[in-house]
């Protein structure tokens, strides 16, 4: 295969529990059940791009080697989350015995947040009537969306958002490795970009890459659709200091010109408040706005007019006395 071509996330995909990143203390425990050969079932939660599957599968192929795939199947719960796939595709892979020695097999079960509340129920019962025969692992984003009988029958690990730091070292890593030369400020608008999510790091690399093999800052954020945290600043100052029609303008150009996403906006916008010196009560009244007009916008709401709806907002509790 020609890897020239490949989805880097995959080409970089780690093989082994141990060359996974940012996640030292779950890995170390993982590594321990290799060791002593025993493995309870697993409910893996947290959010995108931070290991959940690449720690399922490293986990398969340090317990059974090569013939890994032979005891080890993925779903994605997300592609059919009712009760059929229940009784049909994960209780005829439970049931049958193991391959090449192995004790137990491997089912890892992505996304099972999606699976409906019956199909939960009667995954409960597959699990605990193959228990012998097939170990499971749950991979979820919302833990909270789990039914108890399953979380209590599951050994918990909750996967947290990388650092920085690690983000970056995995970048320099495979820039490395592509001849690629990648500045500081690029590292570091990878990393803001990403938070905490190494998948959208090596996309927006890979991205960047495409276009040429110096990565600078700015073709970071061009690829990605991204405002630079200067802008938003400049966005932010011109809006809390009642100037609406500037405000508007830096407004239209991020989500005109530049093809910046109404949601992207206003994430930006709240980890710049929450970053920003400012008065308590200044900061409760804009992230309120914040969240009524993603709410919004979530409902189907005209995205301009909610937007500029938003700079309105913004100008009018600046401008409140106090």
């Amino acid at each position: 295969m020609d890897e020239s071509h490949t989805i880097w996330v995959e080409k970089y995909r780690p093989v082994l529990l141990a060359d996974i990143v940012g996640q030292d203390e779950i890995v170390e425990r993982l590594q321990s059940y290799v060791r002593t050969g025993s493995l309870p079932h697993l409910l893996f939660t947290g959010p995108a791009g931070v290991g959940k599957t690449t720690a399922a599968i490293a986990l398969a192929r340090e317990f059974f080697g090569e013939s890994w795939h032979m005891n080890f199947r993925e779903l994605n719960a997300s592609d059919e989350r009712g009760i059929d796939v229940v009784r049909n595709q994960i209780k005829q892979f439970a049931r049958t015995s193991p391959l090449g020695g192995a004790s137990f097999k491997i089912l890892f079960l992505d996304e099972a947040d999606a699976l409906t509340p019956d199909a939960q129920a009667a995954l409960r019962r597959t699990m605990e009537s193959f228990a012998q025969t097939c170990r499971f692992i749950l991979s979820c984003n919302y833990s909270s969306k789990i039914i108890d009988p399953i979380q209590s029958r599951c050994a918990i690990y909750r996967f947290r958002p990388l650092d920085p730091s690690a983000i970056a070292e995995e970048i320099h890593r495979i820039a490395r490795s592509e001849n690629l030369r990648v500045s500081e400020d690029a590292v570091l608008a990878i990393t803001y970009i990403a938070q905490g999510d190494m998948r959208k790091a090596i996309n927006a690399l890979q991205g960047a890459a495409i276009l040429s093999p110096e990565i600078t800052k700015d073709g970071v954020y061009a690829i990605t659709a991204t405002a630079k945290p200067e802008e938003i600043d400049s966005l932010l100052n011109l809006a809390l200091s009642g100037d609406f029609e500037g405000a508007e303008r830096v407004l239209a150009e991020l989500l005109r010109e530049r093809g910046i996403a109404p949601n992207e906006l206003i994430n930006q916008c709240y980890r710049a408040i929450m970053k920003r010196p400012m008065d308590d009560s200044l900061r409760v009244a804009l992230v309120d706005q914040l969240g009524t007009t993603d709410f919004r916008l979530s409902e189907g709401a005209n995205s301009d007019i909610q937007m500029d709806a938003l700079i309105a907002q913004f100008v009018i509790i600046a401008r409140r006395p106090g």
